[in-house]
């Protein structure tokens, strides 16, 4: 039998349970934290990087990294740190030419670019690749060190970009460029006309958010280059554009044409280039015959007008659809003499009205106020209302047609222009890399670009840029910051996080207030029971006590 003691300690027993379960949910979304800048600590301590000093100061002081040039392990096509000015001013060459089919004015490649440190640089001393002008068109480019043969291994393309100021209009894609035939490319002349074999990279304009990996396929029948686009990315890309990062975009196409792009090593389109590029590298085996024409007595009309109905003797189609009102009667109080609209009595002619150029000035109008409490003002007219002999045009039924063929559509024929590549991978060799964009922001950063075919050799060398300099920025983002702040950028990241801080913060919350706040309970009646004689044991009965939220 229960007792007021039984129920108290269940009680209790209950809230200890729901304290625990808020504890242990607070304990584990701090721990997301931690475990993330144990991370960076590791890393950082790993490449004696970060010096870690106390302050007097809440927020923590930390020391950046001093740069040290990346050197790949292993074969490389080209690799560009941007280690010194003046290597780069060896290697790259700006382009001299002038863009074909715009204003003069804007024709001429008159971009800056620049090597130097990026704002709030994460490694000290380490340069970059900086777009410098807005609203102007830029091109560079520089020669590979060694030409990229499409044979039996991957091509594999890597560079950071950071929008240090976010970016409203405008690209930081990459071309490489084609290898002419029996000729030497000419870096100075490099525009958009310039051929490539293929283009990638991020490009954004208005709330158009785009990864683009588009390669130029030669048509083994008539020798022509058309552009095959691939498929947009499934995953959400717009952070990438706007947090202000350095972001790592890496393209990799395979020998047995399937192709991956990744963001900042995670996945976020990947096809095949047989079967999700736009158009399609092969032609339809089949077309439509341009020549064929519809017959003269082909009939597609599924419904026709049935010929032999006829219009009813009674039909009258003089008949208006709405009549006036007879029986309608102006209402009570109704002033015909006072107009709905009056001049504001309050305005006055402007000082700069010129009567000879504006005309005679007129006060604007305004509504009635004397209508304000009446059925109406100005001249009553009975409404309309719906005519009841109104029947409108007549027109005949609809039935199937006899002699209906169904849609017509001209005769397949086979394609006179079709082929089969099956190896679109063996693409124009490249022998050069390029920027040719156009950018309504400035101050983009590019960096660590690199060209290989062998995917050790780019994990390796993201491991010693790319990996180090995000670490650091996250590390410089977290100083100081709020447990919330770190939460909404871990889920940033893991949005799937969301559902076990709902599960292990949320939930145990609401369980606390329900239960504190359910209202009043019922009576519950708990009978104590005392040794002796049945008419000298006192029957005591106790009532729940009301809850707190009740009692308030």
């Amino acid at each position: 039998m229960n007792s007021k003691p039984a129920v108290f300690v269940l009680r209790m027993r209950l809230h200890l349970l729901l304290c625990l379960l808020l504890l242990g949910s607070l304990a584990y979304a701090q721990g997301v934290g931690d475990e993330e800048e144990e991370e960076i600590e590791e890393d950082d301590d790993a490449d004696d990087g970060i010096v870690e000093e106390e302050a007097e100061e809440p927020a923590a002081v930390r020391e950046k990294m001093l740069y040290q040039r990346p050197e790949p392990v292993g074969k490389t096509f080209f690799c560009e740190p941007f280690d010194t000015r003046a290597e780069f001013l060896q290697r790259w060459v700006i382009s001299q030419a002038k863009k074909e089919g715009v204003e003069e004015d804007v024709a001429k490649y008159d971009g800056r670019w620049s090597v130097e440190e990026p704002e709030d640089n994460p490694i000290l001393q380490d340069l970059g690749l900086i777009l410098k002008s807005k609203a102007k068109h830029h091109a560079i480019s520089v020669n590979l060190t060694e030409t990229f043969h499409f044979t039996d291994k991957p091509l594999i393309v890597q560079y950071e970009v950071r929008f240090q100021n976010g970016i409203d209009c405008g690209g930081a894609y990459i071309k490489l460029l084609s290898k002419p035939q029996g000729d030497e490319l000419k870096l100075k002349t490099f525009t958009d006309k310039t051929p490539y074999t293929i283009m990638f990279g991020p490009d954004k304009c208005g709330n158009d958010y785009k990864l683009h990996f588009i390669f130029r396929h030669k048509n083994p029948v008539t020798g022509e280059f058309e552009e095959k686009h691939a498929e947009k990315p499934s995953a959400k890309i717009d952070t990438f554009f706007t947090d202000r990062k350095t972001h790592l975009y890496t393209l990799t196409v395979r020998p047995d044409n399937s192709y991956e792009l990744k963001v900042d090593n995670g996945v976020v389109a990947s096809g095949d280039l047989l079967s999700n590029m736009s158009p399609p590298v092969n032609p339809p085996k089949e077309i439509e015959d341009p020549n064929d024409k519809k017959p003269a007595d082909w009939d597609d009309r599924e419904k026709i007008a049935d010929p032999d109905a006829k219009k009813p003797d009674d039909w009258d189609e003089t008949e208006p659809a709405t009549m006036i009102d007879e029986d309608a009667e102006k209402p009570e109080g109704w002033l015909e003499d006072e107009e709905v609209y009056i001049p504001d009595p309050s305005a006055t002619k402007p000082e700069d009205w010129d009567d000879e150029m504006d005309g005679e000035w007129e006060a604007p109008r305004i509504d009635n106020p004397i209508c304000a409490d009446v059925p109406g003002c100005g001249k009553w007219e009975p409404p309309t209302i719906p005519n009841p002999k109104y029947k409108g045009v007549w027109r005949a039924p609809m039935i199937d047609n006899p002699d209906y063929k169904g849609e017509w559509k001209p005769r397949r024929i086979e394609n006179p222009h079709y082929f089969e590549d099956k190896e679109p991978f063996k693409m124009t060799p490249i022998e050069a890399l390029g920027l040719e964009l156009w950018s309504m922001s400035n101050d983009i950063m590019f960096d660590n670009f690199i060209i290989a075919d062998n995917e050790t050799v780019i994990e390796e060398f993201t491991a010693v840029t790319w990996e180090l300099k995000s670490n650091q920025e996250r590390a410089a983002a977290s100083t100081g910051q709020s447990i919330v702040q770190a939460i909404k950028d871990v889920t940033n990241e893991r949005p799937w996080l969301w559902a076990v801080f709902i599960l292990l913060v949320v939930l145990p919350i609401v369980l606390i207030i329900t239960y504190c706040c359910s209202g009043s309970s019922p009576k519950v009646k708990v009978r104590a029971t005392f040794p002796g004689p049945a008419h000298r044991r006192p029957s005591l009965w106790a009532r729940r006590r009301p809850s707190a939220c009740s009692r308030a």
